[in-house]
């Protein structure tokens, strides 16, 4: 047999070991993995808040019973509810196995929640653009575009948001939406029926897991089904000749050009030039490409019939608490004005995709639900940010209008992260200047320890309603209201522990209402007076709170 059969290719350098060619990872691979880690770090420091004692209090109750829960926060039949989505039952299926409480589930849920959310967005810029620097840029632009103002509140993904709503079924949503979304604009441009089924169900679950984004991440359907991207630096829609854009060979024995920014016999292409039809990059997904009406509509009619029926399938949930729910809190134009730097990039998207751009398509609607308290506000401005992200990522040289955009865009995001952003991954030890740090609310293990699972306990502090029920006590009145509780029943209950802490509620008043709503426990503020029959059991050093014991 010929030597030359038997010789093998020496394999140089740092891959002579191994024989092939070295691993490296995407730009987005390398700090999407640091921002995962920073930002996981942030959420594990500091003490959990907000809504996440409603979330614990979920998980508590379908740790007691897994297919006949009852109310997250009351001692109430809990048929119907919406916080039963099928993330939550996953998180009480968990804490089953595991024998962790709602607390610990939550601290755990914040890394997953992330995880989501970031390879999401990968695979949405992706859809977007082929160019590597474009998803690092729009994690920055949806974290640090905000405003000078703090955002509070569900589905915001500021950094100092994220350090309390991390674990939220909210964060959860928002990034299968940006699943959604890439899934609907890549293959449900060419998919049949089946795969336009399969995104139907990922709407639904979305729909369940969180009904707010489910009503944006519906309008994202529409945007991604019937829109068509802008061609990357303003030129046509790239035809069947374009170079692959996973960096294979281009007709002619040309190299690949990087986002349509070439020039012919091989010199340097003018900045920001459409490229010549031959020598265009080829689109970041294979979605790209025009589909005719008809296939338009029926992948939307495959999806809309298929998203509620899995909404309606799920057994935990009555479609009735699904609805969206309206009077959300709204966000002030101070704590988003920054993303309007992202509105010039939106108007380049619409000029060059005939105003069919789905982040054009995307973005009104968004903003107006979110104005008007229906939306939540961290979808309705990710239209503006990832237009400003892809835009900013073109090659460069610059023409003077993208450099003025680049630097607006970079002071933008000093003043936010300046302003309201870096106290969330600065801690307060290491602080050189004082920066606003995240809030950190006042835990009641301290309470928890004497109460036991189902106990009701009547409280009158801001942070104790909102709070206890998470480690498994209930409360005579819930806080929030649920579209599975008649809203006359809460109210009703309300007025009740008002009766009861009134400074002229006699003795016998208060016996009657602790047998109505088999009241055990009263935590009370230290401005409350403690009625006669209370024993007091614990108080907290840090708020001077009181847990005392009532009733039998």
């Amino acid at each position: 047999m010929p030597q030359t059969l038997l010789a093998r290719r020496a394999a140089l350098g740092a891959t002579a070991l191994r024989g092939g060619r070295a691993w490296r990872p995407t730009p987005y691979q390398f700090f999407g993995f640091l921002f995962w880690l920073l930002m996981s770090l942030a959420y594990w420091r500091l003490p959990l808040c907000c809504e996440a004692g409603q979330h614990a209090a979920v998980v508590e109750r379908l740790r007691a019973s897994l297919l006949e829960p009852r109310h997250p926060t009351a001692d109430l039949p809990g048929d119907g509810s919406a916080a039963y989505s099928p993330y939550a039952v996953a998180q009480g299926l968990f804490a089953r196995l595991t024998g962790l409480g709602g607390w610990e589930v939550l601290r755990l849920a914040g890394p997953l929640n992330l995880l989501v959310l970031l390879t999401g967005a990968g695979r949405l810029v992706r859809l977007l653009t082929p160019r590597p620097w474009a998803p690092v840029l729009a994690l920055a632009a949806m974290t640090l575009l905000w405003g000078t103002e703090r955002a509070h509140g569900s589905g915001a993904l500021g950094l100092m948001a994220l350090t309390g709503n991390l674990g939220n079924p909210s964060t959860f949503a928002i990034g299968l939406t940006f699943w959604a979304w890439a899934l609907t604009g890549a293959r449900g441009r060419k998919a049949g029926p089946a795969r336009c089924a399969g995104v139907g169900v990922l709407y639904g679950v979305i729909l369940l897991v969180d009904p707010v984004t489910g009503v944006g991440a519906a309008l994202g359907a529409v945007a991604f089904t019937v829109g068509r991207a802008a061609p990357a630096d303003g030129g046509s829609a790239p035809d069947s000749r374009a170079a692959p854009a996973d960096g294979g060979s281009a007709p002619h024995g040309r190299a690949a050009p990087a986002d349509g920014d070439s020039a012919p016999h091989g010199q340097p292409a003018p900045a920001d030039k459409d490229p010549a039809p031959h020598d265009r990059a080829a689109p970041a997904d294979e979605g790209s490409a025009p589909r005719s009406r008809p296939a338009q509509v029926r992948a939307l009619l495959v999806i809309a019939a298929t998203a509620p029926a899995t909404a309606a399938l799920w057994p935990w949930t009555g479609l009735r608490a699904l609805a969206p729910h309206h009077g959300l809190t709204v966000v002030g134009v101070g704590a988003v004005w920054l993303a309007l730097l992202g509105l010039p990039a939106l108007w380049l998207r619409g000029r060059r995709s005939a105003w069919r751009d789905p982040l054009v398509l995307l973005f009104a609607p968004l903003a107006i639900g979110s104005a008007a308290g229906v939306l939540g506000p961290g979808l309705a401005l990710v239209p503006a940010q990832l237009a400003l992200a892809v835009e900013l990522s073109a090659p460069r040289p610059w023409r003077a209008w993208r450099r003025a955009l680049g630097a607006a865009a970079a002071a933008g995001a000093c003043l936010g992260f300046l302003s309201v952003q870096a106290g969330a991954v600065v801690p307060r030890s290491l602080d050189p200047v004082g920066f606003a740090q995240p809030p950190r609310w006042p835990t009641y293990e301290w309470a928890a320890q004497h109460i036991r699972p189902g106990e009701v306990v009547i409280a009158d502090g801001y942070y104790a309603v909102r709070s206890v029920a998470g480690y498994g006590a209930n409360l005579a009145a819930p806080v929030r209201p649920d579209a599975a509780l008649d809203e006359r029943q809460r109210r009703a209950r309300l007025d009740d522990v008002r009766a009861y802490l009134s400074p002229g509620a006699t003795r016998a008043e208060r016996a009657a209402v602790v047998r109505r709503h088999h009241v055990r426990w009263l935590l009370l503020t230290r401005s409350r007076t403690l009625p006669e029959e209370a024993v007091v059991v614990a108080w907290s050093p840090r708020t001077g709170e009181v847990l005392a014991r009532v009733g039998g």
